[in-house]
């Protein structure tokens, strides 16, 4: 029996990348692992929200995931996993490969990044001196004001 690991975080977007394996497994028996990775919260979170309530957040985000994801598998529910992962996903690959007696396919399932998507900035032919908006002003305006308690 194959298995193949999944990190997943966003349904629609897995569906998409998912849809040739899903038609495959029609003909070929495969043990499916659904590894739910929720979004970072920033460690400044932690300031208004407590640890178990921000792990109870993360397992209600994991199960609404995939009940999005499983009725678009079509597969008994006996040949389906489904992990929240809570650490490194290369951690969590090891432990996953080394739970299964043959190798796992591993596909990465994730929405990719907009930020890295981003063309970069245009760079503006040079023109000179060109400074920030803002620094040389403040930087006048300041010392101003020194010389201007400075005398009084």
């Amino acid at each position: 029996m194959d298995r193949v690991i999944v990190y997943v975080d966003d349904a629609v977007y897995a569906q998409q990348v998912l849809a040739p394996l899903f038609a495959r497994d029609a003909a070929a028996r495969t043990q499916w692992v659904l590894v739910a990775c929720a979004p970072r919260m920033t460690h400044r979170i932690s300031k208004w929200v407590s640890h178990s309530a921000r792990e109870n957040w993360r397992a209600k985000w994991a199960d609404k995931l995939f009940a999005q994801i499983l009725p678009v598998l079509r597969v008994p529910t006996d040949r389906v996993t489904t992990v929240l992962a809570k650490g490194p996903l290369a951690e969590l690959t090891d432990q996953l490969q080394a739970a299964g007696a043959s190798a796992a396919q591993v596909i990465d399932a994730r929405r990719p990044k907009t930020d890295m998507a981003q063309e970069p900035a245009p760079v503006r032919p040079d023109k000179g001196w060109s400074p920030m908006p803002g620094t040389l002003g403040s930087l006048l305006t300041g010392c101003g004001a020194l010389w201007m308690l400075a005398f009084e």
